[in-house]
């Protein structure tokens, strides 16, 4: 079988999904007319064999030459730039955030045979616009990922996590300014944030969470720089006890929280948009929303652009106060429904869903 692929090659959430696709069909002995994102193939954040290596450097290499009109084209990237066509048949595997979807959205994705979204609200906000060609097919559990036995701990504390990139989308700093209202300077607890974010200035990320917790400093609350590979991630999320990722408003899956809730980790997680697809009352802590935040934060999402217009949703002090304080309890009794999670979705699975649709 045949393929053309596009997509990113590299340490971002969409270039971690690309890489466990060609997994999948590598394992499936395609054969693919690889074309990564600004041609570049970086697996350095992966642990990856050197069969599976070879392959992808070959279907690199070979990727003019065995690129054919007729072969399908499928694509891991953002609807606003998945526009261009390598083939005469063009699918989209992509990921939407908020609750709008707008003219050029719809139009873009009507340019594709079929788009698949990883949500099923993304996938509901599109078909109620007009869109007739799409299908909600949710990721898998990365197997790079596991429960270790005998991880690094904090002696004699809870340890919480936040990780994901510093944005208004995901609540980051209202995450951490609720959570020193609660433990602040308390020695029991300890919150390790993993907020980088490339395309914010680290003094702009400083100047920004100084402001948040109102110059105060608090000695439980460490700031930890990005990590180059997913086994340091791996490594990381097994030192945690209680998981706050999933408190975003907006998210198309949410990776680190879906991994921290199928290797067993207690996660507080929002009820909305990709959470629902994946998150319950028996593998995390719910949070109900209980109102919507404009999208615009004058970096990513700007008002009035064509793409990425709308609302995330949000929850309230209280709210972060009870789920947190139900976390506290649930940790203690383990989350084997969470462990559940790894065999429910697969990129097997996934993949099979595509593919079943292309071909």
């Amino acid at each position: 079988m045949k393929l053309i692929f596009k997509g990113p090659i590299n340490s971002t959430s969409l270039g971690n999904v690309s890489v466990n696709i060609l997994k999948e069909l590598f394992a499936l002995d395609f054969e693919v007319s690889l074309f990564p994102t600004q041609d570049l193939i970086d697996t350095s954040v992966f642990e990856t064999d050197k069969s599976f290596q070879d392959w992808l450097e070959q279907s690199y290499e070979n990727r003019f030459i065995s690129c054919e009109k007729n072969t399908p084209t499928l694509q891991v990237w953002h609807i606003k730039n998945s526009g261009e066509r390598l083939s005469d048949k063009s699918f989209l595997y992509t990921f939407h955030e908020t609750d709008s979807v707008t003219l050029s959205e719809k139009k873009i994705c009507e340019t594709h045979d079929k788009v698949f979204f990883s949500s099923s609200f993304s996938n509901k906000n599109f078909t109620a616009s007009g869109a007739s060609n799409t299908k909600f097919i949710p990721l898998g559990f990365d197997k790079s990922f596991s429960t270790l036995k005998n991880p690094s701990k904090l002696e004699g504390q809870t340890h919480f996590s936040l990780m994901g990139k510093m944005e208004k989308r995901k609540h980051t700093l209202e995450i951490i300014k609720n959570w020193v209202k609660i433990f602040g300077n308390d020695p029991a607890y300890q919150l390790s944030c993993l907020i980088t974010n490339k395309f914010i200035p680290n003094n702009i990320i400083n100047q920004s969470i100084a402001s948040a917790l109102n110059g105060e400093f608090y000695e439980n609350v460490n700031f930890l720089p990005f990590l180059n590979t997913n086994k340091e991630v791996n490594e990381f999320i097994n030192s945690v006890d209680i998981d706050l990722t999933g408190l975003s408003g907006g998210e198309g899956w949410n990776l680190p929280a879906f991994n921290s809730a199928a290797i067993g980790k207690t996660c507080c997680v929002l009820n909305a948009t990709s959470h629902a697809d994946w998150a319950t009352e028996e593998n995390s802590v719910l949070v109900q929303p209980k109102h919507k935040v404009k999208s615009h934060d004058g970096v990513f999402f700007i008002e009035g652009a064509e793409f990425n217009q709308g609302n995330f949703f949000g929850f309230t002090e209280d709210c972060f106060q009870k789920s947190v304080i139900k976390s506290l309890a649930r940790h203690k009794q383990g989350n084997e429904s969470g462990k559940q999670l790894q065999t429910e979705f697969t990129y097997k699975k996934t993949v099979d869903k595509i593919l079943s649709e292309i071909f």
